[in-house]
């Protein structure tokens, strides 16, 4: 057990997480894979300040969305319907994860960091 806990948390140091910037952000095509259970500020303690905010969504169906690299995948974290930039911030406690390829070790590489 000891050793499968050890191999374990030696990949995720392998691991890297690269917040992009919105120049650089380009996740079309996109959809979504799954959910993830954690606060706002949680997000914001482990990625930095959202990519896009209330004011980058057009139809105002995202608030806050962060674009980031994850082993050279492109995945976005969002919250979907909310309208209201407040109960994302202090209520929402599931965000959307987005991408074009399978999301597995993205999500447990973001569940053993916030952890």
């Amino acid at each position: 057990m000891y050793i499968c806990s050890l191999i374990y948390k030696n990949l995720h140091k392998m691991s890297k997480i690269v917040k992009l910037s919105k120049e650089d952000a380009n996740a079309s095509g996109a959809s979504l894979k799954g959910y993830l259970h954690t606060t706002y500020h949680k997000l914001v303690e482990l990625l930095g300040e959202p990519t896009y905010l209330p004011e980058d969504s057009g139809d105002g169906k995202v608030n806050f969305e962060w674009v980031v690299k994850f082993n050279g995948e492109i995945f976005t974290i969002y919250d979907w319907k909310t309208y209201d930039p407040e109960y994302s911030m202090y209520e929402l406690d599931r965000w959307n994860i987005g991408g074009k390829t399978y999301y597995g070790e993205f999500i447990d590489y973001i569940e053993f960091k916030l952890n």
